[in-house]
């Protein structure tokens, strides 16, 4: 077998770690210093797709669409979402680390067949949660895809994402019948809480990173709706 090539690293903002991407032949990996190891592989990116097509299913004839992906990964969640909306439409992908966005134009691009080419993409170097802050910007989808799950392992400040206030002001900036989609390693029925509490109508998938095989993972989607029927989810 062939011995992995390193290609690049990247420091995580307020020593979150070391971000390391390897390549081994045609196979990529993206690991984390210390004891989580691997976070992405390009064998294994099936659950990062669905994340688009369950959370763009709405949006396949909203020819003015505004889509938020938030952590840009090896591009996979970016490009099916490409494949879902239609030519007006607009994505705006945050990473909080310019070298991962670097490496998608660069090694990594053909992976998810160069995404970050397309005319309708917009980047955003910096962290996610200051695009859905701002009160006067309204988004169809919010795709979020830059943790382990619901808690900011990867970067602290992520955190606030998954707050109640973070997971409110998304509530806020999302369209009507907009929605939440949260790709994470698990299921977190804390977490589905707090999106109920914000205004959410919440479905809980399970898909696999593999088509039908490999690990389970979980997408919460969140669909908002007016807030008087948050408990009614």
């Amino acid at each position: 077998m062939k011995p992995w090539i390193e290609l690049g690293t990247a420091q995580i903002p307020n020593n979150g770690g070391v971000l390391t991407l390897r390549q081994r032949d045609q196979e990529f990996s993206i690991s984390l210093s210390g004891p989580r190891g691997e976070l992405m592989n390009s064998r294994r990116f099936n659950s990062e797709q669905q994340l688009s097509v369950l959370g763009c299913a709405h949006l396949k004839s909203r020819n003015n669409a505004r889509v938020v992906v938030g952590g840009m990964g090896m591009g996979y969640t970016l490009a099916a979402a490409l494949e879902v909306i239609p030519p007006g439409a607009e994505v705006i992908v945050a990473d909080l680390i310019p070298e991962v966005v670097e490496w998608n134009r660069g090694p990594l691009g053909e992976c998810a067949g160069r995404p970050l080419d397309d005319s309708r993409v917009t980047v955003h170097i910096g962290d996610v949660g200051e695009l859905l802050v701002k009160p006067a910007e309204t988004y169809d989808a919010v795709l979020l895809d830059v943790d382990n799950g619901p808690e900011g392992l990867t970067h602290s400040d992520n955190n606030w994402l998954y707050s109640v206030e973070g997971t409110s002001s998304i509530y806020d900036c999302l369209s009507p019948g907009g929605v939440l989609a949260v790709w994470s390693a698990g299921p977190d029925s804390m977490y589905v809480g707090r999106l109920k509490k914000a205004g959410f109508r919440v479905e809980v998938k399970t898909v696999r990173e593999r088509p039908g095989k490999g690990a389970r993972h979980t997408i919460f989607l969140g669909r908002k709706v007016a807030r008087r029927n948050a408990n009614k989810a």
